[in-house]
């Protein structure tokens, strides 16, 4: 599947840059945090108008949550961000000294850090090869049976498990956009799939249905 899914589709692409187009580590964790069920477009507001406000985790911490939420009102759910945001900026400083650390154990000791955050920084900013999972990658890879997961964390295990190496570098990106571009939600584009002959539902729901 990877194979082939590297043939169709573009894979990395110049314009690929780290979570919501951050400049360091610290701003892309806090971005990842505020994308959680938030629109990009809404995400950068939000991103952008929290960052003219402080761009530290001492400087974060010297803001009342309530100005943090108000500032990042765009993204959804901004009183809960607020309070994660300074619980991890608290940790940040405490634990690793405001340096934002460079594996996936210690990036998920962090208040508001996930699984899918913390691959994602460590792909985007850190360039170290691991394959996040979010919503799209979750879909196709339990509906092809490339990996099999009841939740995203579990999915990425899975795929951590069974993904070759060489995969682990573009494997994110030709997932993606195997999702955004054939393997849709409702109605997935059997027809024109490159990996029907391999993909589970395909040979089980549509071949056989």
């Amino acid at each position: 599947m990877f194979q082939t899914l590297r043939e169709h589709m573009p894979g990395r692409t110049k314009d690929a840059k780290g979570p919501k187009d951050q400049p360091d580590p610290f701003r892309s964790c806090i971005s990842c945090m505020l994308s959680a069920q938030s629109r990009d477009a809404n995400t950068r507001l939000a991103s952008q108008a929290l960052f003219k406000l402080a761009r530290t985790p001492r400087g974060m911490l010297r803001l009342p949550q309530a100005e943090i939420a108000a500032a990042i009102k765009p993204c959804g759910l901004y009183n809960s961000k607020a309070k994660s945001i300074h619980r991890f900026c608290e940790a940040l400083l405490e634990q690793f000294d405001g340096v934002v650390p460079q594996t996936r154990e210690e990036l998920m000791s962090l208040p508001g850090i996930g699984r899918k955050c913390a691959d994602i920084v460590l792909q985007f900013t850190f360039g170290i090869d691991t394959i996040a999972v979010d919503t799209h990658v979750h879909r196709v890879c339990n509906r092809t049976g490339l990996a099999v997961g009841k939740t995203a964390d579990a999915t990425a295990r899975s795929l951590e498990s069974q993904a070759p190496e060489w995969a682990m570098h573009e494997g994110h990106f030709w997932l993606i956009q195997f999702g955004k571009r054939i393997c849709h939600a409702r109605a997935p584009k059997c027809g024109a799939c490159p990996i029907s002959r391999m993909c589970r539902y395909y040979q089980l729901e549509v071949r056989e249905g």
